[in-house]
């Protein structure tokens, strides 16, 4: 059986079997009512640059001082730890639409609007298009399209395969994906550009250097979930 049916079988069983809870299997919610209250909202004192939780406010933490980053702040609506991560492992693995709708409505509690003229978002390498039954990143950027009233562009487009960043170190991510992305029509002065999680920041880096080049003058990151270090 090739990742075409198993895709497939994995979407038929989704609608046949009773709903359970992506995280822990319980319930009757794709997010049941536990691990929704078991998602760490990062609504509280944060780094002005990059989103990281910290003690009192700053414009920039020890997670991204001295780095340079190419986008204008980012931020996420919950930490990428304890429910989460089974909740986007089986959105993004699994194919499960209506969670990106669950993940919008959290972000835009936890986020706020960001002033841009479109959203866009992070394009997946075609290779793994074919083992994932969607975009992530696309999914939610249209999600939140809906809910903040912005248009939404494809502005990006991935130049070639790259390597998993899962298992890199951060040098090693921002080098696999320095060349990564090539921009595809002319973004607004400011723009969102949307992912799935943050971890190091090197992709959306990446990736907001092209929209940068392109003409945008800021960017601004949007994720569902991100890594923080403690």
């Amino acid at each position: 059986m090739g990742v075409g049916s198993d895709l497939r079988s994995l979407r038929f069983l989704d609608l046949i079997l009773p709903r359970r809870c992506v995280a822990c299997g319980g319930g009757e919610e794709l997010v049941c009512g536990d691990c929704r209250r078991g998602l760490r909202r990062l609504d509280g004192t944060l780094c002005a640059r990059c989103g990281a939780p910290t003690a009192w406010p700053v414009a920039r933490c020890r997670e991204c001082a001295g780095r340079r980053l190419a986008f204008t702040s980012a931020r996420a609506a919950v930490a990428y730890e304890g429910p989460a991560r089974p909740l986007v492992s089986g959105w993004k693995d699994r194919g499960l639409r209506p969670l990106a709708g669950e993940f919008a409505a959290l972000v835009t509690e936890v986020v706020p609007r960001p002033s841009v003229g479109a959203l866009t978002f992070v394009p997946r390498d075609p290779e793994r298009s074919l083992k994932r039954a969607q975009n992530a990143a696309e999914a939610l950027a249209r999600e939140l399209a809906l809910r903040w009233d912005l248009p939404i562009a494809p502005l990006l487009r991935r130049r070639e395969p790259a390597r998993p960043q899962r298992g890199l170190s951060r040098a090693e991510r921002r080098k696999n994906v320095r060349s990564a992305f090539a921009v595809v029509a002319r973004p607004p002065t400011h723009v969102a550009l949307v992912d799935d999680v943050y971890t190091t920041g090197a992709t959306v880096s990446a990736a907001a250097t092209e929209l940068r080049r392109a003409g945008a003058r800021s960017v601004h990151v949007v994720a569902f979930a991100r890594t923080v270090r403690r």
